[in-house]
């Protein structure tokens, strides 16, 4: 049998006054309250990816009043928060905004954002990087490294990440040669 220790019989009970008491405490809900906010700030963004194959096109309605076409061969990433944020992968997309949102949305083609100013118009993607930007009805602003560029009505330019090139005037048709259902100012 085990001999008893001089220690064991020695040891003093833990008292805990009421102020270790409440600093525990709230140490505990500090780090609990910590936690919780933690997980709602890196709660995961709700991101929709819409694609079209070879000979299919597709019209999205984003909102009640943005609608997105996307010609064959595309594809673009759209997030469910407010203001609402779409990416151009591939391809071409129309944009028909029926109204002026309160919170603009932001296109965002290779590192340049097409901001809407209320308006409808069309991005073409191209696989060497020079992109094309048409405007049927209202205005846009194109941010890219250069600085801000305004393109309204009736207006093509083509873009890249860093600059605004060949800015022209253009008739409605031109806007989105191959949606058929683009509104004609």
């Amino acid at each position: 049998m085990p001999q008893k220790k001089d220690s064991d019989s020695n040891s003093k009970d833990i008292k805990l006054t009421w102020r270790q008491l409440l600093f525990h405490f709230v140490l505990l809900c500090l780090c609990v309250l910590l936690g919780v906010f933690s997980w709602y700030l890196s709660r995961p963004q709700s991101i929709r990816l819409h694609e079209t194959g070879m000979h299919e096109y597709l019209t999205v309605s984003l909102t009640p009043e943005i609608e997105v076409s996307l010609d064959h061969g595309s594809s673009c990433a759209v997030t469910d928060y407010e203001p609402l944020r779409i990416e151009l992968f591939r391809g071409n997309a129309y944009f028909n905004i029926k109204k002026k949102q309160a919170d603009d949305f932001r296109v965002k083609v290779g590192e340049a954002f097409i901001e809407d100013l209320g308006t409808r118009f069309s991005v073409r993607m191209r696989k060497d990087g020079n992109h094309i930007v048409s405007v049927g009805q209202g205005q846009i602003k194109v941010h890219v490294a250069d600085g801000e560029y305004l393109i309204s009505a009736l207006e093509q330019a083509n873009f890249n990440n860093f600059k605004i090139s060949k800015h022209r005037m253009i008739s409605a048709n031109e806007v989105a040669p191959w949606d058929s259902q683009q509104i004609v100012p």
